[in-house]
Formats: structure tokens, C-alpha cells, sequence
């Protein structure tokens, strides 16, 4: 029986597929730069962002200087700060906290977590959240999972997580949880529910 369930974060509880699509395109916009072009000088630090080895204060300088153009890092957390939240479905998560528990797992850079969490209150919804930049860890094993199932006093078993990518279910299959693919992107909160039910009837 299905008591936990998880929700990844950009492509589920979003519109846009990944933080990175949101961000480039926000910059973009603001700097009149290509996306691409500004890809290529954030991309070498992605990973280094989403593990908490390094954060965008730090690199900041890096990357401008890898562009021979200056952005205000005030750009950037203008850019997180219009991360389209797919409102229906964050709606629907609010409801299952009457069922069930709701956490979130996601690869993301902390700082940029920071800021969407505060102004959506995301954290009234989910808990926990567990964010890679703060844990160490990716969604590509399964360290995150069990972190987040220790953080939630949940069994793997009667937990499910929610993601956009097939491949970041692996680690949770591996360790036991349930797992739903699901496209917010092209997926609305009626998908999700009827997809969620036909798992919660069939346990």
C-alpha cells in the first residue's frame, strides 16, 4: 500500500523540462545573449552545481568572463524566479496531503531551489524536499532515495516517485520504491491522477 509519494521537481511540478531550459531562456531575455551561447559557459559547471560542489556565486565571475560580457548575478535569481510552476498539478499534490505523505526529490542547484521554495511556499506542500546540491547526490543512483526515505521515516516499498525522465526512476526502482513516469510538459494534473489511481488500485 502507497503511503509516501515523491514528486521530482522541474518537468513534473513545471512546465518546462529542465531548470536549465527555464534559466537560459530568463538570461536570454535579459541579456539579449543566444541561449546557446550562454550554454556553452554555463554547461562546464552544471554538474559541479547540481552535486554542491560549487555554487553560482562562485562561478558567476567564471561565466561571465567565458561570454566577454557582464550580467548581474541579480539576473539570475530573476530567472528562477519565472520558473513556470504547472500550477494544476502542484494543486493536486496539495490535495494527496490529506492521503498521503508528500515529498519531493530533485537534481538541482541549491541556491536556485532557495528561491522557488520561498515564493511558492513550497515547503507547505512537501517534505521533505530533498535537493542533489545539498545531499551530494543525483537522481542517477540510489543514495538520494534512501536519504529522502530516512528524511521522511518511509519504507521503500510503500513509496512511489514521480519523474519526467526515465532514467532518474532507476535508483529508486533498484532500492524498491514505486515509480511513475510522467511529462508535465506535455501531461496535465488529470493524467497524473488517473495514472496515480490505476497504481494505487492495483497495489
Amino acid at each position: 500500500m502507497i503511503k509516501t509519494l515523491f514528486f521530482d521537481f522541474d518537468g513534473v511540478l513545471t512546465t518546462d523540462p529542465s531548470g536549465s531550459a527555464t534559466t537560459l531562456r530568463a538570461l536570454a531575455e535579459q541579456s539579449g545573449l543566444d541561449e546557446q551561447v550562454l550554454w556553452a559557459a554555463i554547461e562546464p559547471f552544471n554538474r559541479d552545481l547540481i552535486l554542491g560542489h560549487t555554487t553560482h556565486a562562485r562561478i558567476w565571475p567564471d561565466v561571465c568572463a567565458r561570454l566577454g560580457a557582464e550580467i548581474p548575478f541579480e539576473h539570475l535569481t530573476t530567472a528562477f524566479l519565472q520558473t513556470p510552476i504547472h500550477q494544476p498539478v502542484l494543486a493536486l499534490a496539495r490535495e494527496l496531503r490529506a492521503e498521503f505523505a508528500i515529498g519531493m526529490i530533485t537534481d538541482n542547484k541549491s541556491d536556485r531551489m532557495d528561491v522557488i521554495v520561498r515564493q511558492h511556499r513550497l515547503d507547505e506542500v512537501f517534505d521533505p524536499i530533498v535537493v542533489s546540491a545539498e545531499v551530494g547526490h543525483s537522481k542517477r543512483g540510489a543514495a538520494i532515495f534512501r536519504e529522502a526515505l530516512r528524511r521522511a521515516g518511509a519504507e521503500a516499498r510503500t513509496s512511489l516517485f514521480i519523474d519526467n525522465t526515465l532514467r532518474n526512476l532507476y535508483g529508486a526502482a533498484a532500492i524498491g520504491m514505486k515509480t511513475l513516469l510522467f511529462d508535465g510538459t506535455t501531461e496535465g494534473a488529470a493524467e497524473l491522477r488517473s495514472a496515480l489511481q490505476l497504481i494505487f488500485t492495483s497495489d
